[in-house]
């Protein structure tokens, strides 16, 4: 952790710089009790990053704020979706363990069907002959 001083010249930048910054919401370090501002590594990248962006790249602050809390919401949508694939990835595991993996699939109605594989998505209970059968289901799989 660096105090601020430190921080601008790692950064190459003036001290209230930081601070502009740190108002605007664009790098926010942590703070100690009496409320010192204190930089990590990270947030020393981020502001060398954010300057960047606005003397070689022309963008605004108010561009540069979009483009991190952009750059945020990818990351935290990348480690959701790791998340899901790992689970995905469990729950295909248990499956199998049980005695065959099963399918899941989407009727025309969006109700879901589970089936074994090969074989057809089956009609819902109770579906009159004239509400679409679950064999137009959507069935998707990775072979």
């Amino acid at each position: 952790m660096f105090v601020i001083s430190v921080a601008a010249e790692l950064a190459g930048m003036h001290a209230q710089t930081l601070r502009q910054y740190d108002r605007l919401g664009l790098v926010t370090p942590s703070r100690t009790r009496g409320g010192g501002r204190r930089y990590s590594t990270r947030d020393v990248e981020l502001l060398r990053e954010v300057q960047r962006l606005s003397q070689d790249e022309g963008i605004s602050l108010a561009g540069i704020a979009r483009i991190l809390e952009l750059e945020g919401q990818v990351s935290a949508l990348e480690s959701r979706l790791a998340e899901m694939t790992r689970e995905a990835e469990r729950l295909r595991l248990a499956a199998a363990a049980a005695g065959g993996a099963r399918v899941f699939s989407v009727g025309p109605s969006g109700e879901i069907l589970a089936s074994r594989l090969g074989e057809r998505p089956r009609r819902r209970p109770g579906a009159s002959p004239g509400v679409a059968s679950a064999s137009q289901a959507l069935v998707l799989w990775r072979p």
